[in-house]
């Protein structure tokens, strides 16, 4: 690297090879003031003064102009050279008539501080999503029933009254947006609301606390109220999430959540009766079009400024990503920026640049390098790699899902059922506990009206244990299938439920077992009375006597016939 810096301001490869390996080889400065301020004859006599350059500052300005030249001879250089420190000698600016410096206007030049300036000024990528984000409410895609005109938020706006909220909802359907174009969308003069947002995931206590007292700081010097939004707030721990109680109810901040996870398991009481929980929707196909739509057609935000060239999208791609996504906005928009980086890439190093070796004119070389990149179905299906699906194995999808197929098998639709265990097993769910739930529903909907669904069920699960995931899902399919198409009976389930109501609802202590009914293994227990007047049923079928204590004698659990059809 530094034997290149040095070599691109015209120094000979000799001589840079020893400056470097006189000043350790690790600074291009260093090595340029050691050729600046040393004689080139003491290694080459024959080499003449000439070969030497002006000193190094006169490669690290750009902007002013070396000053006029004056007369000296060589002599007097060298012996002011020789006599003066290399920091405190002039720097040279003319030679003798005979052998005269190489022009100015030859030699490079170079600044730091320009460098540094134009480093400062890069502009750091945004990835699409975050450069299209709406900005006001009126630009938020399928929400609409938080948005519609006399929506709670609507009202909000308008009034200049923002309560405290909670926004709930799948990722990449717009919560974040939400929160911040609430806050863009006010209209008040002077500019009543000051947007923070923290991130439960990166923030703790202390991270609140100071957003709370610059708040109230805030509201005594100028009266503006901070809206405080805490993203992932189902992050936060019950001691976390309390910190928020009192800072709302006294009016400190307006608070905002968005969170992944169901509310009511996630988030204390406390702070959800202090809040409105609004609840969004998955993004449908027509919404993340629109959404793709706006990334192709907007030429200072969108696809141009990502690929770098002009991009066409076809219909048939923004559909694909629509229906793969899973609703999710910010997945679709990463897929079509990839997708259109690829397509930008290929034109520049595919066939067009083949091509535009047989171009003879420099507008036939412009038109062809401005053409634009097509996005094939390709691109985006190799940009999502595989369909996106919303699932988390210990998150509210997770439940959501295995309630489906459970209620899919109650219902006897053999054909849903094994599309949820799809979905689950898609999602990476662990095929075990799908066992385990079969086990369950084997007894708890089947039951008596079809034994040997237990069975059934118990043997997938043997079998998905032994043999694992990917081939273990035919034999979950069997039995899901299996146990769809049984007959169906909650007799066993409501006779439990009974009883154990029974059990819960007695007055005082449940009864003690019959004595008929207790065990008398010793002589002590029969002379109790223990056994006495049991009598055995194999030796007298006809013969009746009671099991139930006597509170419950003709109490009835089970409905279920005494012949099974």
């Amino acid at each position: 690297m530094e034997m290149q810096q040095l070599l691109s301001m015209g120094f000979p490869d000799e001589l840079a090879a020893q400056a470097l390996a006189a000043t350790g080889g690790k600074s291009t400065f260093k090595a340029t003031e050691w050729i600046l301020t040393h004689k080139s004859n003491a290694a080459n006599p024959s080499t003449s003064t000439s070969t030497f350059q002006p000193k190094l500052d006169r490669f690290f300005h750009s902007s002013q102009s070396p000053p006029p030249p004056q007369s000296r001879s060589q002599e007097e250089e060298e012996e002011e050279e020789d006599d003066e420190e290399p920091s405190k000698r002039p720097r040279p600016s003319t030679h003798s008539a005979q052998q005269p410096l190489p022009q100015q206007q030859n030699w490079p030049t170079f600044s730091f501080k320009t460098a540094e300036k134009k480093h400062a000024n890069t502009h750091i990528h945004q990835p699409l999503y975050e450069r299209l984000r709406p900005r006001t409410i009126d630009d938020v895609v399928g929400q609409d029933h938080l948005l519609a005109a006399n929506s709670l938020l609507r009202s909000a706006i308008q009034r200049n009254r923002l309560p405290s909220i909670l926004l709930w909802g799948p990722p990449g359907t717009g919560k974040t947006t939400i929160a911040k174009s609430i806050v863009q969308s006010s209209t008040s003069t002077p500019v009543r609301y000051r947007f923070v947002s923290l991130s439960a995931v990166t923030s703790g206590v202390k991270d609140v606390r100071d957003a709370v007292q610059e708040a109230r700081k805030l509201r005594l010097k100028s009266n503006q109220t901070t809206v405080l939004f805490v993203d992932e707030v189902h992050r936060f721990n019950k001691s976390q999430q309390d910190s928020f109680l009192p800072v709302i109810e006294d009016g400190s901040i307006v608070f905002f959540g968005a969170t992944t996870e169901n509310p009511s398991f996630h988030l204390i009481t406390p702070l959800l009766s202090r809040c409105r929980v609004l609840t969004l929707n998955s993004l449908q196909p027509q919404h993340i079009a629109l959404l793709l739509n706006r990334a192709v057609n907007d030429t200072d935000k969108g696809l141009m400024q990502s690929a770098g060239v002009q991009v066409d999208v076809k219909e048939d791609v923004v559909d694909f990503i629509s229906n793969n996504c899973d609703g999710d906005a910010r997945v679709a928009l990463i897929a079509l920026e990839i997708a259109a980086v690829t397509a930008a890439a290929r034109v520049q190093h595919g066939k067009q640049k083949e091509e535009m070796d047989d171009l003879h004119t420099n507008e036939e070389r412009k038109v062809a390098a401005t053409a634009a990149a097509v996005v094939s179905i390709d691109d985006a299906r190799e940009a999502l790699q595989c369909k996106h699906l919303a699932y988390d194995k210990a998150g509210e999808e997770h439940y959501n899902l295995i309630s489906a197929l459970h209620k899919s098998m109650r219902g006897s639709d053999a054909n849903a059922a094994i599309y949820w265990l799809a979905r689950m097993l898609e999602g990476g769910e662990e095929p075990l506990y799908i066992a385990r739930r079969l086990v369950r529903f084997a007894s708890e909907d089947v039951g008596l009206a079809d034994p040997l669904a237990l069975n059934q069920a118990v043997s997938c699960y043997h079998g998905c244990h032994f043999v694992g995931m990917p081939e273990c899902n035919v034999i979950l399919a069997q039995c899901v299938a299996y146990l769809a198409l049984a007959p169906k009976s909650v007799a066993v389930y409501r006779a439990l439920v009974a009883a154990q109501k029974a059990v819960r609802e007695s007055a005082g202590q449940n009864e003690g077992v019959p004595l008929h009914l207790r065990n008398a293994p010793t002589k002590l227990m029969k002379e109790i009375g223990y056994a006495k007047g049991y009598i055995y049923t194999p030796d007298n079928p006809s013969a009746t006597q009671t099991y139930l204590p006597p509170s419950l004698q003709g109490y009835k659990f089970l409905d279920w016939p005494h012949s099974i059809p």
